[in-house]
């Protein structure tokens, strides 16, 4: 019998390597990405480019306009991207994105009847996000397996966070090892419309680190005017 799973995809390294390890488990993948007007929306065109190179089942992309709301550099473009590590909660933070992602693969797993969701988020080398803790996740499968007609049934939810104690080092190495090219996946916050990266904010600094610190290449297709120092 198979193995149904929803797994969260960005379009960024972290996702892609999600989608990676659940392949690699035996999971037949359904991918769910979120169109929320996101400034750096290049990783949606990367996020079809990881389906297809890692064989996912099927790909939707829902529109949720998170601009409505502000709050954050990556939905208000009065906000700028920080490019250097700030104190405290970064303003690239989105005020309950994970939450929304993870409630949209909730309801889409209830329909496919897939008992399995398996997002990137990681609490090691992240950016100060409160949505990528462990203690979030937990928290999330609870509520999860208390508000769906499946758990009720019988059939219950397991939210899957394989990064989450892993460093950046470690992931990009398993994902390496697991056949993922890296150089189809966009990271960066600003990155242009051809998904050329930054090299300056959070998100490019965490990745490029993370490739240095596992002795491997950085594949980052970086903007001609980046600095990568």
């Amino acid at each position: 019998m198979s193995k149904k799973a929803v797994v969260l995809l960005s379009g960024g390294l972290d996702s892609a390597t999600v989608l990676a390890i659940a392949r690699s488990q035996g999971y037949e993948a359904y991918c769910l990405s979120l169109d929320y007007q996101q400034r750096h929306r290049a990783e949606l065109d990367a996020a079809e480019r990881v389906t297809q190179a890692l064989g996912a089942v099927m790909h939707r992309t829902v529109k949720l306009d998170l601009s409505i709301f502000g709050g954050s550099a990556l939905t208000d473009a009065s906000i700028a991207v920080p490019e250097a590590p700030a104190e405290g909660i970064p303003v690239t933070y989105v005020p309950a994105r994970n939450t929304i992602m993870l409630s949209l693969a909730l309801a889409w797993a209830e329909v496919l009847d897939a008992r399995d969701i398996f997002i990137g988020v990681n609490a090691l080398d992240y950016s100060g996000y409160p949505d990528c803790r462990g203690e979030y996740v937990r928290a999330f499968q609870a509520m999860a397996n208390l508000a769906t007609k499946s758990a009720v049934e019988g059939r219950t939810i397991s939210i899957h966070a394989p990064l989450i104690e892993m460093t950046k080092a470690q992931i990009v190495t398993q994902g390496t090892a697991l056949g993922l090219d890296y150089g189809i996946t966009v990271s960066c916050y600003q990155a242009d419309a051809q998904g050329h990266a930054c090299g300056v904010c959070d998100s490019c600094r965490l990745r490029r680190q993370g490739f240095i610190a596992a002795g491997l290449a950085d594949p980052t297709r970086y903007a001609s005017t980046a600095k990568t120092a």
